[in-house]
């Protein structure tokens, strides 16, 4: 589902959410509140804490971001506990309204229960129906909402053995922090497609999306959480963890690598950072270009753009100058208004790139129209020639686990070879990273075909899990008359 929080044309993956858990913690919510600031590029659409008093669960939700919601010391006092879990969103399966904002919260026979969850079931649609048609009462259009009522109706005795009997049922990609009376339990899918990082801070224990959430608040990185393991912590600070779903070969998401962490954080046991300049050497290596200057397209691609110029040796400039101060950009109904969309973002640096042959580097091509935008922007500046490199494989795939992805008939990479690629954007020249070239630059000797070392299905097709709704949507549509048909979004609904 296309969102008003993208880029002008939608034109940038966007993670769906950000997770972030503390409990034992003196001031569970401040933490959480600090550690969603340093999450908030995974979900800008709208915020939510709850905590847990010991007695009540309090929860406080808005749309906007972290800061418009929880910056005052009245916002945080209205939060007390020392359990408290976080999130930030974007809306891809439910859509946007407050009602969909998390942590999701009810009142089941063994008391409260709130989630947070940073992922796409896969087969919501489908569990859905069959638990409405038992008798549940949904009060949101999210997916999450599925895991609850699937853990209400239960019989297992304990909460804990009612959420491992619910996720028995879930496909698709998951990274839970869930608050019980008992304490808070935090999980990730068998796969390990979406992140989950836990950490220490005095005797608190931390649960957060991403290691650079506990960077900010000051605490320890312990390890990751294990693909297919659930972790219990209580009150008394005693930790326990299962592994009830077997063992599988992980598959976490590589697009992590290429652009959705912050680059300060680790990743699969590497630094983003890193992995990034890595990708950039790689770019270099496979597609070298004669050119005067390696210009970064702000800011995802300045670390694959500066791993190109070491290894090419050639000068890396600052040739887009980005303003950080325009906020959210809607998007916008003609041309004129997407091109001042564009021009508010990033400007060339003309007297920098005036009579210069230059490459550009990117994170990804998603529709191409903001590429082929820089472009045009780079042309006008007087740069003599422009070629285009971009740090990732082409996005020929949409993404069914918690990635806002267009719908496939619109990713530039589906409808195009590489050429009329090259010809849409208006480049001189235009070449991707390999597949194989991405995992080298993240630490492996290439994509093992018959087992790959991480999800890369939005490059590949190759997806890891089973796509139930989206299966069910198209038999539909197969049985449909062709006079009936409209085209539909490709993603589960």
């Amino acid at each position: 589902m296309t969102h008003p929080f993208m880029d002008a044309d939608g034109d940038k993956l966007r993670e769906e959410c950000g997770v972030f858990g503390a409990i034992n913690a003196e001031k569970a919510s401040a933490a959480t509140a600090l550690g969603l600031h340093a999450l908030q590029h995974r979900g800008q659409e709208a915020a939510g804490i709850t905590s847990f008093d010991g007695h009540d669960f309090i929860s406080r939700r808005g749309l906007g971001h972290v800061a418009e919601n929880f910056s005052s010391p009245e916002a945080i006092a209205e939060l007390p506990g020392t359990m408290a879990a976080g999130h930030v969103r974007y809306s891809t399966t439910g859509g946007a309204g407050l009602r969909n904002v998390q942590p999701l919260y009810a009142e089941l026979a063994s008391g409260g229960f709130a989630i947070a969850h940073n992922g796409n079931i896969s087969n919501a649609q489908s569990l859905r129906k069959d638990l409405v048609g038992k008798g549940s009462i949904f009060q949101s259009t999210s997916d999450t909402e599925v895991i609850i009522h699937l853990v209400a109706t239960s019989r297992y005795p304990t909460v804990a053995d009612r959420l491992i009997d619910a996720l028995r049922f879930v496909e698709g990609a998951y990274a839970l922090i869930v608050m019980t009376p008992t304490g808070m339990i935090a999980c990730r899918d068998p796969l390990g497609i979406r992140p989950l990082v836990m950490g220490r801070m005095g005797d608190a224990v931390l649960f957060a999306s991403e290691s650079v959430a506990f960077d900010v608040v000051g605490a320890e990185l312990i390890r990751e959480v294990e693909p297919g393991e659930i972790i219990f912590v209580d009150f008394a600070g005693e930790i326990k963890s299962l592994h009830p779903f077997g063992s599988r070969p992980a598959r976490p998401c590589i697009f992590e690598h290429v652009y959705f962490s912050r680059p300060d954080s680790t990743f699969a046991g590497h630094s983003v950072y890193e992995a990034r300049k890595a990708i950039g050497k790689e770019l270099a290596i496979e597609s070298p270009c004669d050119v005067d200057l390696v210009v970064p397209v702000p800011d995802s691609g300045v670390p694959a753009a500066i791993g190109f110029a070491q290894q090419s040796g050639l000068p890396f400039e600052l040739g887009i100058i980005r303003s950080h101060y325009v906020g959210r950009t809607f998007i916008q109904p003609s041309d004129s208004a997407r091109n001042a969309g564009v021009k508010r973002k990033h400007n060339a640096n003309r007297a920098l790139v005036a009579g210069k042959r230059i490459v550009l580097i990117d994170d990804s091509i998603v529709r191409g129209t903001t590429s082929l935008k820089i472009v045009e922007m780079m042309r006008e500046a007087g740069a003599s020639e422009v070629h285009f490199r971009v740090a990732s494989p082409p996005t020929a795939n949409s993404c069914f686990y918690g990635v806002d992805t267009p719908e496939r008939s619109k990713l530039l990479a589906a409808r195009m070879e590489l050429d009329a690629m090259r010809e849409f954007i208006k480049a001189d020249s235009l070449a991707f990273v390999s597949i194989d070239g991405l995992y080298r630059a993240v630490g492996a000797k290439g994509r093992n075909n018959a087992c790959p070392q991480f999800c890369d299905a939005c490059f590949t097709g190759d997806y890891p899990t089973s796509l139930t709704d989206l299966a069910q949507t198209e038999r539909k549509s197969d049985e449909l008359p062709f006079a009936d048909r409209s085209p539909t979004d490709s993603r589960a609904a």
